[in-house]
């Protein structure tokens, strides 16, 4: 749903987006040639999770477990803790 906002520069040009922005660590600016200004909020990732996102099947993979587990459709697969090596944390 739009919400409308009034924002006014201060005497540098500047806005403050106050609470709009929580969470987000950059923007991208879109003007249109309305005079319209337009930002798009980013969250960035650490670059060692990057690979997941530019793999389209994994990130689907992941996705579809994220929903099953959402919804209660997991099974038992036993006990994994032998397979934990302290020297990879």
């Amino acid at each position: 749903m739009l919400q409308h906002r009034t924002l006014h520069p201060d005497a540098k040009g500047r806005i403050t987006l106050g609470g709009l922005a929580k969470g987000i660590s950059s923007f991208r600016v879109f003007d249109d040639e309305d005079g319209r200004i337009i930002l798009e909020p980013f969250v960035e990732i650490p670059a060692r999770e990057k690979w997941l996102f530019d793999n389209k099947t994994a990130l689907k993979k992941v996705k579809k477990g994220l929903h099953d587990s959402a919804i209660g459709k997991v099974s038992e697969r036993g006990d994994f803790s032998q397979y934990i090596d302290d020297a990879d944390e």
